[in-house]
Order: C-alpha cells, then sequence, then structure tokens
C-alpha cells in the first residue's frame, strides 16, 4: 500500500505543479473544473443520490462551470459577497453544528446537491481568485502549503502524544495533541511568512497572521472531520478508488476546499471595506 502510494504522489505531484506554475488562467480553470467535478461525482456518491439524479447533477455542475470559464469577464472574478457570506456561516457555524448533531444527507438529494455545491464551487472560485495567472502560483502555493502542514504537524504530534480523543465518533485517530501540533507548527509557518514578499501587500502584524493561520487551521480540521463524517454515514472507508493508494479526491482535498474557500471570503470582505 505504501508503495503505491508513493507512486501516485509521484506522478501526481509533477502533474499538480505543472499546471499551477504553466497554465494559463483557461487552462487552469478548466483542470480545476475537472478535479472539482471529480469531487462532485464523489459527493454524490457519498450522499447516495439515484444513477439518474447523479447524472443530472454531473451535467448540470459541467455546464455551470464551462459557462463561467467561456465567460471571458468571470474567470478570476471572486464570488458575491452574499455567497461568501454563506460559506464564512456555513465552515464556521453549520459545519461545527454538522459534526455535533450528526445531521444526515441520505435520502434528501436537493439539500445534498445544494451543500455538494457549496463545499466545491466557492473552492474553485477561490483557485482562481487566488491564482489569476501563473506569477500569481507561489501564493496559492503558499496557502495550500498552510494546509499540508497542520495536517502533517496534526498525524506526527497526535502519534506521539496524542491521548484524548478529538471526535472518537467520527474520526477515532485524531486527538486534541495533534491540534496543539498543527497550531504550533502553522504559527510558527506564519511568522516566517510574515517576513516574505508573498504577503507585503497585506499591512498586518505578525501576531494577526498567527490568529488568521489558526483560524483556517480550525477550520481545515473541521473539513477533514465533516468529510469523514459524510464517509460514515455513507459507509464508505473511501470517497472512491480514484487516486491509487490515496483514496479519492475528496479524501485529498476536504481540507483544501474549506481553507481556500474561507481565506477567499474573508479576503473579499476585507476588500470589501
Amino acid at each position: 500500500m505504501l508503495k503505491l502510494r508513493v507512486l501516485t504522489a509521484l506522478v501526481l505531484l509533477p502533474v499538480m505543479l505543472a499546471a499551477l506554475f504553466a497554465f494559463d488562467s483557461w487552462q487552469w480553470a478548466a483542470f480545476t473544473a475537472l478535479i472539482t467535478l471529480l469531487g462532485l461525482w464523489e459527493w454524490s456518491r457519498l450522499v447516495q443520490l439515484s444513477r439518474l439524479q447523479q447524472i443530472f447533477y454531473l451535467a448540470l455542475s459541467a455546464a455551470g462551470l464551462t459557462a463561467w470559464i467561456v465567460s471571458s469577464d468571470r474567470v478570476a472574478y471572486p464570488l458575491p459577497l452574499a455567497v461568501h457570506g454563506l460559506v464564512l456561516l456555513f465552515w464556521f457555524v453549520a459545519a461545527p453544528l454538522w459534526l455535533k448533531q450528526r445531521w444526515s444527507l441520505l435520502k434528501q438529494p436537493l439539500l445534498a446537491m445544494g451543500v455538494g455545491w457549496l463545499l466545491l464551487l466557492p473552492a474553485w472560485s477561490a483557485l482562481q481568485t487566488w491564482r489569476p495567472s501563473p506569477t500569481s502560483a507561489s501564493l496559492l502555493l503558499a496557502l495550500m502549503a498552510l494546509v499540508w502542514l497542520a495536517d502533517t504537524a496534526a498525524y506526527f504530534s497526535g502519534k506521539t502524544f496524542g491521548r484524548r480523543k478529538l471526535a472518537p465518533a467520527i474520526s477515532p485517530g485524531k486527538s486534541w495533541e495533534g491540534v496543539y501540533g498543527a497550531l504550533v507548527a502553522v504559527a510558527i509557518y506564519a511568522v516566517i511568512l510574515s517576513q516574505t514578499e508573498l504577503l507585503q501587500s497585506w499591512s498586518l502584524p505578525v501576531w494577526m497572521w498567527v490568529l488568521v493561520a489558526w483560524s483556517l487551521t480550525a477550520v481545515s480540521i473541521v473539513g477533514d472531520l465533516l468529510e469523514s463524517w459524510f464517509k460514515r454515514q455513507a459507509g464508505m472507508k473511501d470517497s472512491s478508488q480514484l487516486l491509487p493508494g490515496h483514496g479519492g479526491v475528496l479524501d485529498r482535498i476536504d481540507s483544501l476546499i474549506a481553507v481556500l474557500a474561507v481565506a477567499a471570503a474573508l479576503q473579499a470582505y476585507v476588500s470589501a471595506f
């Protein structure tokens, strides 16, 4: 399994980096739209839509994304503030409540479709907002690296010091000690990143960058737990087997979609006010 996991990563990583740093805005939009559609297909399986409902859902999603991409004045534009507000409300209020109450989306196709769009479409838009051209790729990569660092630090600190379970009924492997390790790691990362040119356009003190990094870390943990809950209620170990050794697309981007959407929403409100 480990060998298969490494081989898959060795294939995917160069493809992702090539797309990130070489694709123009149209190619990047199409590439990330394909990933989004794969995620929506996996989502339709998690919430157990019927075959006909899946076809309708994916066709409608593909048509919407295509219309957005071919409209030249919309590709890199952020979402309306109202939608950003809905994103913030979902990830900071609804998603934690969802985990606490353990609500189900099974046999609720319309609600399930709407939640899937809310999970993935703002994240797709955020990928265009944070990376309107190849010259902006480093900023997006830095944001994605925060998620990967938090996840890695949580894993190792939880493995070493983990005693108190974070959400045993949803994801038994996660611990509060893992959360603390992630917070320490991203705080150091935020301090280092604040001294680079990537964040010079935002005149924020270092302590505020640390708070932002902690907020995004909390969102990444919620995103991870939420997908774990949806898989658990569907009786599935992985969202699919599209990525050998890694599971599905949603398994790899569950934290990223939350962080990207929230970061874009926060940026939109800061710019507006």
